[in-house]
């Protein structure tokens, strides 16, 4: 079932699976073939793990424990690197929401501009549906649309491409991908598009090389030299405002009488830091924004994890499950469930907070307070997402020691 790359089944068992046919490959393996990108359908040599990981269908804690149970750190640096990348721009951007929010305004501000300009609304709707004349462009825009995934490298290269060569702007090219990546991250994505232009790490920007192209694509598209941007200044912006204090966990007391709230962020409930709660019920959190934002196969994804979610909390916990659709079905539930609380894990910046924190006001006022807390993986590794990722990447292996998640000890 998951030798098909087109083939993603929404559920945890899948991820797990996926997982665990991964973990032997996770080592030198994957560090010296993980630039490659193959093709649609061809991508064995990564992990194909990261739709399953954006949605916690399966953790990032079990995934870097699975592979240091079968490898050194050393040996999985770069899988491990890869794992915390995600972990790196949510802790950046939780600490800096205010780029979250100049971006969704960019992007209304373009689609404006795309309305009263019927030559850029063309050139962006070629671009979207691979019709550029750029060979490796359009084929990375069709197999996004198709699949729902793009090789990570093919993504660099792709929003290089719209920014410095088709000079098409670069909140629209982050939006284009937050529609069609079944993997698509507020944090990441968003955070990524703005590295490549030369908004994160301010003044370096990242720019498509035709050799780097052909050589990591195995010659399969060899653009000309003069076929890309060869010079680019980095775009400006203005930077960030000063760090926001990261939220706070909230607390609930021993036994406590709880419902659970489940997101599309966090779909694995069983492994949720719930210890000593009284469970009396699962809501599952159905947002009105998904056909705004996302594509109906991305949708289809997100659907599917949530009720393999769902089925998985009325067994765990043998308890009803309600699809909310409103805050008062919410405090409804709970209270024929004989809750005092509304428990939830911590919804990180994206477009599900603003819905999230409009319920907690609302569960707050009817007094059956919306309590959000935070796994250990977040609460450790956040804070220390200030500066760059080099720092970031520094205390990864004290982080994981406190995780106790121990690498695998080779015997002498």
């Amino acid at each position: 079932m998951t030798n098909s790359p087109y083939l993603w089944v929404p559920t945890r068992s899948e991820g797990l699976q996926r997982l665990a046919e991964f973990v032997p490959f996770a080592g030198r393996s994957y560090a010296a073939k993980r630039n490659y990108d193959d093709g649609a359908g061809r991508h064995a040599s990564v992990s194909r793990l990261s739709p399953y990981i954006r949605h916690r269908l399966i953790t990032e804690s079990e995934v870097v424990r699975a592979v240091l149970q079968a490898h050194s750190h050393p040996g999985a640096e770069k899988f491990i690197q890869e794992v915390c990348w995600r972990t790196y721009w949510k802790g950046w951007l939780e600490q800096r929401p205010d780029v979250w929010l100049s971006y969704r305004g960019e992007v209304a501000a373009q689609r404006g501009n795309m309305c009263r300009n019927d030559a850029a609304a063309t050139e962006v709707a070629l671009a979207e549906r691979g019709d550029t004349g750029i060979e490796c462009f359009d084929a990375w825009a069709r197999e996004l649309i198709g699949t729902g995934y793009l090789h990570n490298h093919a993504r660099m290269w792709f929003a290089s491409i719209w920014i410095f060569t088709l000079k098409l702007p670069w909140a629209l090219g982050a939006e284009f991908f937050s529609r069609h990546l079944l993997d698509g991250d507020p944090a990441s994505n968003t955070l990524s598009w703005r590295w490549v232009a030369g908004l994160h790490t301010r003044g370096k920007n990242y720019l498509a090389r035709a050799d780097n192209i052909t050589r990591y694509t195995n010659g399969r598209f060899q653009p000309s030299r003069h076929e890309l941007a060869a010079f680019a200044a980095p775009l400006n912006a203005e930077p960030p405002r000063e760090l926001t204090p990261l939220r706070s966990a909230g607390v609930v007391s021993k036994g406590q009488r709880v419902v659970l709230l489940m997101t599309e962020e966090d779909l694995s409930p069983e492994t949720w830091p719930l210890a000593d709660l009284n469970v009396r019920g699962v809501a599952m959190f159905t947002p009105d924004c998904n056909g705004r934002y996302f594509s109906p196969a991305v949708g289809a994804f997100k659907a599917g994890a949530m009720f393999d979610a769902g089925n998985r909390a009325a067994a765990y916990w043998g308890q009803p499950v309600l699809k909310a659709t409103s805050s008062d079905e919410l405090i409804a539930f709970a209270t024929d469930q004989g809750a005092t609380a509304v428990v939830a894990p911590l919804v990180s910046v994206g477009f599900v907070r603003p819905q999230i924190d409009t319920w907690a006001k609302a569960c707050g006022s009817a007094g059956v307070p919306l309590i959000q807390i935070a796994r250990q993986w977040d609460n450790l590794f956040w804070p220390l997402a200030t500066g760059g990722f080099f720092k970031f990447n520094e205390r990864i292996p004290t982080t994981l020691a406190k995780l106790e998640i121990a690498p695998f000890e080779r015997s002498s």
